[in-house]
């Protein structure tokens, strides 16, 4: 069987950056809407069965009764057998519990916070990241439409996964030896000794930001470093970058409508799986992927460390093309 699973947060776009910036919001009724001119297009493409994480707004669940009650749903549409908690642990789970199930292919509708969660789970199924959250440096904006076909033409294995996926890099933080967190995009180590509303928006507090990736045209707090060094996907390198210090003034877009004048030293380039220390001078917490997550107290000593070990994420152009080249839109 084709199978694909589909995570939609209701939580996404959400949180406090929509408050204090000019974030656009995609609503839970539009994210229904969007999953179902998924599991539509996957349907017409060949899937034969999808997979939904079942959530406080029933995205999944709605999207199905509607197609039900309009008579396009032809093919299977189960909620997962799972706890709801309201919180990240109900993507990681998911996630997990779709692998188990193998599905080909995993799409996930969020911010840079569900795609890091569905990251913490996931091994080897292609990810399909669509963005519908207030910061989005690795979700993609996609037309649901164009993703349910990407999708089957990935599960149907009518395209070669090593030509049409790349494996993405990501953050790696250790203490004592042992792997505590991840991030996808960023970490931003923070003088704020709080989670609160979670998502880091204040640039005066942070001390240093480490990211995977960076670019000026991305939103967020990775585009401290990437106004001053840009850091590919492609590129088998990460970097940081010490914030509230040194000889750089700056103006970088952390959040929509917001550019923010901001003091820096100079990048340090990290090379993949090099291992670099921080001993914390001030109790604070570390924000990773826009989401304060992972306290800390003065004295206390983090390793990190730039790999490529997160997902395969599907390049969708080249999936679409590399399906028409091998006739997956005949009939």
């Amino acid at each position: 069987m084709s199978t694909i699973g589909i995570i939609a947060n209701p939580a996404s776009g959400k949180d406090i950056r929509r408050l204090v910036s000019h974030a656009t919001v995609v609503d839970n009724n539009e994210k229904v809407n969007i999953v179902k001119r998924i599991i539509l297009a996957a349907q017409g493409a060949g899937v034969t069965g999808v997979l939904v994480m079942p959530d406080t707004f029933m995205i999944g669940y709605k999207a199905a009764e509607d197609l039900k009650g309009s008579k396009e749903l032809h093919i299977p549409v189960e909620d997962l057998d799972m706890r709801i908690r309201g919180s990240m642990e109900d993507t990681v789970t998911a996630t997990r519990l779709m692998e188990e199930r193998v599905v080909r292919c995993i799409i996930a509708l969020g911010g840079d916070g569900t795609s890091r969660a569905v990251a913490k789970a996931i091994t080897c199924t292609p990810l399909i990241s669509i963005s519908t959250g207030t910061n989005n440096v690795y979700p993609e904006m996609l037309e649901g439409t164009v993703v349910g076909m990407a999708a089957a033409a990935i599960s149907t294995k009518v395209c070669d996964m090593g030509e049409t996926c790349r494996r993405d890099k990501r953050i790696e933080i250790y203490k004592d030896g042992k792997m505590v967190d991840i991030a996808l995009v960023d970490c931003v180590i923070s003088r704020q000794t709080y989670i609160g509303s979670k998502a880091i928006w204040n640039p005066a507090d942070i001390q240093r930001v480490i990211v995977s990736i960076a670019h000026p045209a991305s939103i967020g707090f990775s585009t401290i470093v990437g106004v001053k060094q840009i850091v590919k996907e492609e590129d088998d390198f990460g970097a940081s970058i010490n914030v509230n210090t040194g000889d750089n003034e700056l103006v970088a877009p952390i959040a929509a409508g917001t550019m923010k004048e901001i003091q820096v030293d100079e990048p340090v380039i990290h090379p993949l799986e090099e291992m670099f220390s921080m001993t914390m001078g001030y109790k604070g917490i570390m924000a990773l992927d826009g989401e304060r997550e992972l306290p800390f107290k003065k004295g206390d000593t983090f390793q990190f460390k730039i790999t490529r070990d997160g997902p395969y994420r599907v390049n969708i152009k080249r999936t679409i093309e590399s399906a028409q080249i091998n006739g997956f839109f005949n009939r």
